[in-house]
């Protein structure tokens, strides 16, 4: 007897949301939605080379409906998730309202202020698109405004950069801004003779990457340093006001960018029951990424809270390559449900850790050894190559990167912002 098509939807278009689509589509069994804010997939381990003027946004974007040609059961809702209704199996986004057999919440993390106000309101995230082009936009601006000014100590607040976040994301803009002051300020902006770089990289924990090896952490340090980065260890942001960072020890920045890379926070998910949720808003899964206390809505990636793997007794890292594969094997059981057979439980193989720290410096953390250099800066480039969506992006981003390396001058310093359009 043949079985019903089931219909499923899918909130969120990143790692773990397009890896199980692409496993269920042109699957006979299963009609697939995609739900998103956003009409395209962007690979967010590029966002600050966009945020810094190194690469252009296309080259890590790619239009969800440009990704489904050819693909006969997908579909794509451009919308945000509002409420789950899981007594009607129903979910409500702001362009209307779909039904579903199964639900996969694939809706990631946002950026986490701690609950400080200020720090909210005016300091910069590197979470989407749109994030990374404003910063590039207040960047260019904050320089251009140094430029024009005769007051020094305005000029101090529109060069101090400071990045709260010692992570891959912080190291990995600190070495990119540092490189690109060293490279650019005397060519471009010789009103400006003080060169040197105006960083500040604030970590609370006593080293930068804290998840990654000893080497990986004292080569960053040693690196970011001789780029003239103003490393603080062992210190907290703890309020922005009157543009000045605020720390921990007493002491004040003055400065109009702060950049917050400092932790993230599971999304709101109105309706789901109380007991699916867990620590830092994400959503405690059983070993089939089943969302608990429910009976056909699931959790994938970083908005998973999962301890049945013996691997992760505390829970997974909220990194790419977790969510990579649970939406392949999530895809691979819903295909196991449909003809009745036995379901996959899921267990994380971890392939390493990388972060590039400045031109040819990376460190590389694999299972069984870790290294630094210009050879863990070459397989960097490679490794973040490959992932990208489409073939024309993969060439254009390689080129891209040929040409910039090589003349350590890209031509994307642009300010443009586009006015807020409302289409009915």
């Amino acid at each position: 007897m043949e079985q019903a098509i089931k219909k499923v939807v899918v909130v969120g278009g990143g790692f773990a949301g397009i890896n199980f689509i692409k496993n269920l589509s042109n699957h006979d069994g299963f009609q697939v939605t995609l739900v998103d804010i956003n009409n395209y997939h962007f690979f967010q381990p590029l966002l600050y080379q966009v945020a810094t003027a190194f690469i252009e946004p296309s080259n890590i974007s790619y239009p969800f409906r440009r990704m489904f040609q050819k693909k006969k059961n997908l579909r794509f809702h451009m919308g945000t998730l509002v409420h789950i209704n899981p007594e009607s199996n129903t979910i409500e986004t702001d362009t209307g309202v779909l039904h579903y057999d199964y639900l996969v919440l694939a809706v990631g993390t946002e950026t986490n202020y701690f609950g400080i106000e200020n720090v909210k309101q005016y300091a910069l995230p590197m979470k989407t698109i749109g994030d990374a082009l404003n910063l590039r936009n207040h960047l260019l601006l904050s320089i251009e405004k140094a430029v024009r000014t005769n007051d020094s100590k305005e000029r101090q607040k529109c060069l101090n950069i400071v990045i709260a976040g010692g992570g891959p994301s912080g190291v990995e803009v600190a070495g990119m801004l540092a490189e690109m002051i060293t490279y650019l300020a005397a060519k471009e902006y010789p009103e400006i003779t003080d060169k040197r770089a105006h960083i500040y990289l604030i970590d609370a924990a006593p080293v930068l990457l804290g998840a990654m090896s000893e080497t990986a952490q004292t080569e960053a340090y040693s690196v970011l340093a001789k780029l003239g980065v103003q490393i603080k260890l062992n210190i907290a942001v703890k309020d922005y006001i009157d543009r000045e960072v605020l720390l921990s020890n007493g002491e004040h920045i003055p400065s109009n960018t702060l950049i917050w890379t400092s932790g993230v926070i599971g999304k709101e998910l109105p309706g789901l029951p109380e007991e699916s949720k867990s620590r830092g808003r994400r959503l405690a899964v059983d070993a089939y990424n089943l969302v608990q206390g429910t009976q056909n809505i699931f959790a994938i990636g970083d908005i998973a809270f999962q301890i049945t793997d013996l691997h992760s007794p505390l829970g997974h890292p909220q990194v790419a390559q977790v969510a990579i594969q649970q939406g392949e094997l999530l895809a691979f059981n819903l295909k196991k449900m449909h003809h009745n057979q036995p379901l996959k439980a899921f267990s994380y193989h971890d392939k390493g850790s990388m972060a590039i720290i400045s031109k040819y410096k990376a460190v590389a953390d694999l299972p069984k050894f870790s290294f630094k250099g210009f050879f863990a800066w070459l397989i960097w480039l490679f490794i973040h190559i490959i992932p990208i969506s489409g073939f024309r992006n993969k060439i254009k981003l390689t080129l891209n990167w040929l040409w910039a390396f090589m003349s350590n001058d890209p031509t994307l310093r642009l300010v443009i912002s586009p006015r807020d359009t409302d289409i009915p």
